[in-house]
């Protein structure tokens, strides 16, 4: 999918260059949520037109469900009309003490921060096959068992949740440079004043 057209179909072409800058390709594209909208600096007007676009873009993407037919055909026969029933894992996780963080950077740092801690939650799901559902500020929703199923989704989950806490405390940001980051998984300890972490 081609971004710079899709927008061009919007109308708001004039937006091509602060997707390009932000490096919003047709894989981020889906999972733009109105914060993201809102530090690249869309108005009001846009950002609507943009999130109900996006909208229907995830919609589009959701498989159709497969109504399988009965192996013996009989006259008392009919397809299913009921949802298919399958357990599904949710995890949040977002950083610990984000509000101290965000008073002591610049919007462009933190934004820097929070873009490499997105970045490094989103490729520990994708080891253990999760789906990110949502971008919320410095929280992200996942799924695993959507839109593909395991036996193990669960475990997948904790395993990912283990991978996402190690990663956060070897991240390194221009804003935060060389410092090893403190990780909590319960976040019951007091943060340090110059470090973040992850739940």
């Amino acid at each position: 999918m081609d971004v710079a057209q899709w927008l061009r179909g919007l109308g708001l072409e004039r937006y091509e260059p602060t997707f390009r800058e932000n490096e919003v390709d047709a894989e981020v594209l889906t999972e733009l949520t109105e914060s993201d909208l809102t530090t690249m600096g869309l108005p009001v007007g846009p950002r609507r037109k943009l999130l109900k676009a996006i909208a229907a873009l995830r919609e589009s993407a959701l498989p159709s469900p497969v109504i399988e037919q009965p192996s013996v055909p009989g006259p008392a026969a009919r397809p299913s009309s009921e949802a298919e029933r399958r357990q599904l894992t949710v995890m949040f996780c977002d950083l610990v003490d984000s509000t101290a963080l965000s008073a002591r950077l610049d919007p462009e740092d933190l934004r820097g921060v929070i873009g490499a801690y997105h970045g490094c939650v989103a490729e520990a799901v994708r080891r253990f096959d999760g789906f990110v559902a949502k971008y919320m500020g410095d929280g992200v929703l996942v799924y695993f068992g959507y839109p593909q199923a395991h036996e193990d989704d669960a475990e997948r989950a904790v395993r990912a949740g283990l991978d996402i806490v190690t990663d956060v405390g070897r991240l390194d940001t221009p804003a935060i440079p060389g410092t090893p980051a403190p990780v909590s998984s319960t976040g019951s300890a007091s943060p340090p004043a110059s470090s973040w972490w992850a739940t």
